[in-house]
């Protein structure tokens, strides 16, 4: 059974239906024949607005008879088809944005008088068409000109219509029962069309206000402000109020811009950057713009509610892009516009953001979060931003003098300024590399200040490198200078930029000078120690030639005390005593000799990496900060072994390892417990950062008895497998001669590279990995591989003794090769971690040393069998 109020939708729907189709044949059809093409802007622009009207009056017909069509059907079989099937409720959000469409391009056409400038180019068209608009407007007189008539035309169906959609819909609400399965329906549908009713009269009101605000405008303000998407808001000349400290003549709110008037001067600000503030007193407010603030001062309370809370719905619907039901009066506060938001900007005002486009995050009028700032002359700036300014880690592009070139500054900012870790400039390449010079480290207000290497480009004429500490833009305090030029390397202070105080010099030639410097100059004697350990002691000239006063001490003991000249084509020329009685020196002693070790302690050498370092753990690691401990740096495992104090004393950075390896850090563990789990986890985490460097060093320290363990290994390699086995003295029951298989000329005596093969393979990837850790792993899982084959060969479960273990050990590093063994053996030793000591991995280190040890030993590398191990004595 169907209630009344649907037959009256049915009438009602094929009365707007034949109403539009009526606009649309003899009303907008014959408007848009009539009008030739337009050959000025406007006249495009209002035919371009009444084809859009078109379009979606042709739009709406089609919803409309879709909707009569579905109560035609639910009338025919109201049985069969139940109330929910009706379009204008199962599909009442569609229907609404339709008469939205409609309602967006009418009123675009009366805010640009569309109608009435299309009317006045063809004035025939209003005396033929007068007789059709009177069909439409029965209660309209028809004294007045076409336009103002056609926008009547279209408007008094429309709101006549809606008008009636919901006095139907709610007495339709009414009658049926609260179960009612199309109840929900119902209330849902008349409360759309009662919000739709309501903004139309308000979109109506606002169009026609804009329409009637351009006339009171100058000709050069309306070729401005003119423009079909605007719609008047609130005028000052309605509702007067005065804008300090621009005191404008005039303010207009249109819907997406604020207008400030001032003579000719048109100020404009884009509503999803306007800001609101309430003011200090009943009668003012503030208004925050990205460049300038306002103060907005009304005549009295009242004035300035309307004014606050316009310029306050208005922003909520610039933000979300499209325009709502709110009315005046039917809530006085509005929501609140988030101070957070995202948007594009231009910088006007003169400063250094001149020209400059913004995209990214705001807060309160300044750019706050992530954004990018990029300037007319090719700068660009992404990063994180605070209050305005450049704050936390941002990449800088400045374009160089050629267009394909960049140079990439990425550090930390506080506050506009580059502050803390970073590099700079690090090229962005186009086509092919060019650079001057790479800074990576520490910045305090724009300026190199920390540690912090610096280095030029390899083509570049004058190559140079500098790692150490900067204060103030200058090289200052200990560092580290390389002039690729001379081949010298300098160690030791520096002040303004120049080598001042204690230093040591290191020549490509293997010369050492150890002394005092003083504006880039030596000053006073020192030490020089050549690459054959002859050691001076007195003055020497920038060159590093002998002169003056001084004692040269030949590495047999023989001392030289005199006076030193160097004359150019001459040579060197001496006048002293030498003493040929002394006794020679200890040879360890010598090969042990270096300068600069007790010169430079290491608490002081590297402040400038310990300071941020330090501060970074305190801070319990912020995220924020992470990019910071990249850039850590150390020189050696005696500055890392000092920093372990700052390690094991916070839980900071333990979280950072814990959370790397998918655990989590436990509430109630010990302090020492967790000292003890600092190193294992935290170690890895930075080591790798540093490793290359660092192992670097432990080479060169330990060169000469890598030296002498190669010659013994190079001499151990000719040795056949048995034969070798043989001279180490292994019980020839531990021989694995089984695994061997031999071809048919082939004899046990001749076999090389074969015996103990897993437990080589095995050993020889302690090289593939940077944790000491795993370093460990890989000498258990060696000794594992040696035990596995003797007991194989035994055919039972055998523990090697320290005797058996030793020599099987020696040969199996004799036949894996590794280089640098020795470097490797301390670097392991020194980063140990503590848990470990006394335990299974310090005992094969320890076993590993003594085999390092032995094939270093004369009798090794001689061939002579060694008369005892003396393994014993180590334990």
């Amino acid at each position: 059974m169907c209630n009344p109020e649907e037959t009256a939708l049915l009438q009602l729907e094929e009365t707007f239906s034949a109403t539009l189709a009526r606009i649309d044949s003899l009303v907008l059809q014959p408007l848009l024949l009539a009008t030739p093409e337009p050959s000025d802007p406007w006249g495009r622009e209002c035919l371009r607005l009444l084809q859009q009207l078109h379009r979606s009056s042709q739009k709406l017909w089609e919803v409309t008879e879709e909707s009569l069509h579905s109560l035609q059907e639910r009338l025919s079989h109201p049985d069969a088809i139940g109330l929910e099937t009706l379009l204008l409720l199962r599909g009442a959000d569609h229907v609404l944005q339709v008469h939205m469409e409609y309602l967006e391009s009418y009123t675009s056409c009366v805010v640009v008088q569309a109608f009435q400038k299309i009317a006045k180019r063809r004035s025939e068209y209003g005396q033929k068409q007068r007789k059709v608009l009177r069909q439409f407007l029965s209660d309209m007189s028809l004294e007045g000109t076409a336009g103002p008539t056609l926008v009547e035309a279209l408007r008094q169906p429309l709101t006549h219509h809606m008008q009636q959609y919901v006095l139907l819909l709610l007495s339709l609400g009414d009658t049926i029962k609260e179960r009612h399965p199309a109840r929900e329906l119902v209330v849902h549908a008349a409360t759309l069309f009662g919000n739709l009713q309501s903004f139309m009269r308000q979109a109506l009101d606002q169009a026609v206000a804009t329409q009637a605000l351009w006339p009171t405008l100058s000709s050069r303000l309306r070729d401005v402000l003119c423009s079909p998407a605007h719609r008047l808001l609130q005028d000052s000349q309605d509702i007067p109020v005065t804008v300090s400290p621009l005191r404008a003549q005039r303010v207009l709110l249109f819907d997406d811009t604020l207008v400030l008037l001032q003579g000719h001067h048109v100020h404009t600000f884009d509503l999803k950057l306007v800001w609101v503030d309430p003011g200090q007193d009943g009668c003012t407010f503030q208004v925050l713009t990205p460049e300038e603030e306002f103060s907005f001062c009304a005549k009295d309370p009242q004035g300035r509610v309307v004014w606050q809370w316009k310029v306050t719905q208005a922003v909520s619907q610039a933000l979300r892009g499209k325009k709502d039901f709110s009315v005046l009066g039917a809530g006085l506060e509005p929501p609140e516009p988030p101070a957070c938001r995202c948007v594009e900007y231009t910088f006007r005002m003169e400063g250094r953001l001149c020209q400059a486009t913004y995209e990214g995050e705001w807060c309160r009028g300044r750019p706050h979060g992530k954004g990018t700032l990029k300037w007319p002359d090719g700068r660009n700036h992404v990063g994180d931003f605070c209050q305005g300014l450049e704050h936390g880690f941002g990449i800088r592009l400045v374009p160089q003098a050629t267009e394909d070139k960049f140079d990439c500054y990425k550090c930390h900012w506080w506050e506009g300024n580059m502050c803390g870790y970073g590099v700079w400039p690090s090229v962005l390449l186009l086509s092919r590399y060019s650079t001057d010079e790479v800074y990576k480290g520490y910045f305090q207000e724009g300026l190199r200040h920390g540690f912090g290497v610096l280095e030029s480009a390899l083509q570049a004429p004058q190559p140079y490198k500098y790692t150490g500490h900067w204060e103030r833009g200058q090289r200052s305090g200990y560092g580290v200078g390389e002039d690729g030029d001379r081949g010298e390397r300098y160690i030791g202070m520096w002040q303004a930029d120049q080598r001042h105080g204690l230093g040591v010099v290191v020549t490509q030639a293997g010369v050492c000078y150890q002394g005092s410097f003083q504006a880039d100059k030596i000053v006073g004697p020192g030490v020089l120690l050549s690459e054959d350990d002859l050691l001076y002691e007195g003055s020497v000239t920038r060159d590093l030639n002998l002169v003056g006063k001084g004692k040269v001490t030949f590495p047999n003991g023989f001392t030289l005390e005199g006076s030193f000249s160097n004359g150019a084509g001459r040579g060197l020329q001496t006048q002293g005593v030498l003493d040929t009685a002394a006794l020679p020196p200890d040879p360890s002693s010598i090969r042990k000799r270096q300068l600069g070790l007790g010169a430079f302690p290491v608490e002081s050498r590297w402040q400038g990496v310990y300071g941020p370092f330090r501060d970074f753990v305190r801070a319990s690691c912020p995220g924020d900060l992470q990019e910071a401990l990249l850039g850590f740096h150390t020189q050696s495992s005696r500055e890392l072994r000092k920093s372990q104090e700052y390690l094991c004393c916070q839980r900071g950075l333990l979280q950072v390892a814990l959370q790397r390896k998918g655990q989590a850090l436990e509430e109630e563990e010990d302090a020492e417990t967790r000292d003890l789990r600092v190193h294992g986890l935290v170690l890895p985490l930075i080591l790798s950062s540093f490793y290359p460097e660092l192992f670097t060093l432990y080479l060169l320290l330990h060169e000469k008895e890598d030296s002498l363990y190669s010659q013994g290994i190079t001499n151990l390699s000719l040795f056949p497998d048995t034969k070798l086995l043989e001279f180490l003295d292994v019980q020839k029951h531990l021989w694995p001669l089984k695994d061997l298989t031999l071809t048919t000329n082939q004899r046990h005596s001749l076999v090389r590279n074969k015996c103990f093969l897993s437990a080589t393979e095995c050993l020889q990837k302690i090289v593939t990995t940077v944790d000491p850790r795993e370093k460990l792993e890989v000498l258990e899982r060696t000794y594992g591989e040696i035990e596995a084959t003797v007991s194989r060969v035994l055919g039972r479960e055998h523990k090697l003794p320290m005797d058996d273990l030793l020599p099987l050990l020696i040969y199996v590093v004799s036949r894996a090769r590794i280089q640098h063994l020795g470097a490797e053996i301390h670097l392991i030793r020194d980063m140990m971690d503590p848990m470990n000591t006394g335990g299974l991995y310090d005992f094969l280190l320890t076993a590993l040393e003594s085999c390092y040890e032995h094939i270093q030993k004369e009798d090794m590398r001689l061939y002579r069998l060694p008369s005892r191990w003396g393994s014993r004595d180590r334990w």
